[in-house]
């Protein structure tokens, strides 16, 4: 991980930023399925706590960074940067998976008694930025939820199909 790549999106009257967002991931996504590739990271380094800016940031070596992109220069990481560990969240309280658990629990209940025992009120919501996104493998629509967590020492390891992964680092600047 010693380059990187911003990707920034210019301001759009027709598509506010988190659109244009999604449509990007969505295309580097596909592209990383197609390459079945796992040594590209990704960063939001502009991301609030609402929502993750207007920058996407690739992290790799030149090569591979070359090998995906024809659109800008291509930089080494500075010296000083730090870690951050970039992954997917997932929201275990979703009323909705709540009650298909109940329901597995207990086959002797139905589904409006489920409901009942278990309202929409339950459901906790992440506070964490996100992307609304296609999965290639199933064609549903998802939330994937994004946590940057700065971290002290560097991690090597794989990066999954969104660029994200639970124990790898990207450097953070």
């Amino acid at each position: 991980m010693d380059h990187y790549l911003d990707i920034r999106l210019l301001p759009d009257p027709e598509f506010p930023a988190p659109i244009l967002m999604n449509a990007l991931f969505a295309k580097l996504h596909r592209a990383l399925v197609a390459q079945s590739t796992t040594d590209i990271g990704i960063s939001f380094p502009g991301a609030t706590p609402s929502h993750l800016g207007g920058v996407m940031r690739l992290h790799g070596s030149a090569a591979r960074l070359d090998t995906h992109m024809d659109i800008g220069a291509i930089s080494p990481v500075p010296d000083a940067a730090g870690h951050c560990q970039v992954r997917r969240v997932q929201s275990k309280s979703s009323a909705e998976r709540l009650r298909r658990r109940y329901l597995k629990r207990h086959p002797e209940v139905d589904e409006e008694t489920a409901a009942q025992q278990i309202p929409n009120e339950a459901e906790r919501r992440l506070a964490l930025p996100y992307l609304r996104i296609k999965s290639s493998s199933s064609d549903q629509q998802f939330l994937l939820f994004i946590q940057q967590r700065p971290e002290v020492h560097q991690q090597t390891g794989d990066f999954n199909s969104y660029g994200l992964s639970s124990t790898a680092t990207i450097p953070w600047f």
